[in-house]
């Protein structure tokens, strides 16, 4: 056989085995792994676009330059960067979504995937939230009570409760010493006498601010600064960057500190959405979380220096920080407000108090000893 014929010849047998095999079990086989290949691809594909349209609404309670809005830029920021833009973070100020309790309505039926949700309204729901809301229970020391906010056995605590109401606790987030503005200083319960104070909905608020003598008004935030205008209200509670930003001081003539408390807002996620988030997403929300602690810490300080720095450069409004003395009177009076709390909140609330208040010890114990 000459050798194109011997070439000929060869070609025909491999295309002959080709066709064999082909039809061939294996070749079946084959077959069917390139269909389930191509299925992967689709669903992998599938999975990147909906990977590429993750959009979680943040919700605040608090206006756009707040110590809250700080917290959510840079929530928003970290969680985009760490995704490289898989998900995306939409931030919605107060009053575009609704009040605070319509916020936390919101998060528990999925209509937001997480929110700001402060103990002022949420003790409605969750009474033993309360304890933030009362005074003199936390340290004069900010770097204390950002230890104790902070540490797993409170968070431990607290959020068996929250998920009772479909709420996952992300963070517990101090915004600064609470301040009173009024037509005078309020040094003492006295000068609290029939005084119509606006505070948020909470009963523990409300007893709080009855133990000083003062006539407690409920008043949604959105309606401080009428409420002032118009003499409904002869004054208000906030942290400084709220009191300047909202512009309750135009119609204030002093400001009061007594550092009785500072603002505690609790940062939530619907437990639902929360606990259907694959794992790589729960930890990596938890982890923005535990790096921001020192972060919004610090950004809260600066803003309540600054803002309190732009209302007295404006003039007109006096600022007054009690004396030890005067702070003891309201301590005193502060302390038949816990039996309230504990009334309202029964062995868990004990519980949450008596561990707060150990740890507050504690650790200005262990700050006091590495100072000296």
């Amino acid at each position: 056989m000459n050798q194109p014929r011997q070439w000929l010849t060869g070609l025909i047998m491999l295309l002959a085995m080709a066709f064999l095999y082909g039809c061939s079990d294996g070749g079946e086989s084959t077959s069917d792994q390139e269909g389930q290949s191509q299925e992967e691809m689709d669903r992998d594909e599938e999975l990147a676009q909906e990977r590429e349209s993750d959009t979680w609404r943040f919700a605040l309670e608090e206006v756009e330059g707040s110590v809250q809005d700080a917290y959510a830029q840079e929530f928003k920021s970290r969680i985009e960067e760490r995704t490289d833009g898989e998900v995306t973070v939409e931030v919605y100020p107060y009053g575009t979504l609704g009040t605070s309790s319509q916020l936390t309505e919101l998060l528990q039926n999925g209509a937001v995937e997480i929110a700001f949700a402060s103990p002022g309204h949420l003790a409605d729901a969750i009474p033993e939230v309360g304890i933030f809301t009362l005074h003199f229970v936390l340290s004069e020391n900010p770097d204390v009570n950002r230890q104790v906010l902070s540490d797993p056995e409170v968070y431990g605590l607290f959020q068996p409760l929250y998920n009772e109401k479909d709420l996952q606790l992300l963070s517990i987030v101090p915004e600064g010493w609470m301040v009173w503005s009024g037509d005078k200083a309020l040094r003492s319960p006295e000068d609290f006498e029939d005084f119509k104070i606006r505070t948020m909905t909470s009963p523990i608020l409300v007893e709080s601010y009855k133990a000083y003598g003062a006539n407690p008004t409920p008043t949604p935030y959105s309606e401080v600064y009428s409420g002032l205008q118009l003499g409904q209200i002869d004054g208000q509670v906030n942290p400084i960057f709220a009191i300047e930003e909202m512009s309750f001081y135009e119609e204030q003539d002093v400001l009061t500190s007594a550092r009785h408390a500072q603002f505690i807002s609790t940062l939530a996620a619907g437990n639902n959405w929360f606990e259907n988030l694959p794992e790589e997403r729960q930890e990596l929300i938890e982890d923005v979380r535990d790096n921001m602690v020192s972060w919004i810490d610090e950004k809260q300080r600066e803003y309540n220096e600054e803002r309190l720095q732009v209302i007295l450069d404006e003039g007109g409004t006096e600022w007054v920080e009690l004396t030890e003395e005067e702070r003891d009177v309201f301590r005193e009076a502060s302390k038949d407000v816990r039996q309230i709390y504990l009334e309202q909140s029964g062995e868990k609330g004990q519980e949450i108090l008596d561990t707060i208040l150990e740890k507050v010890e504690t650790a200005e114990e262990e700050m006091a000893d590495s100072d000296s």
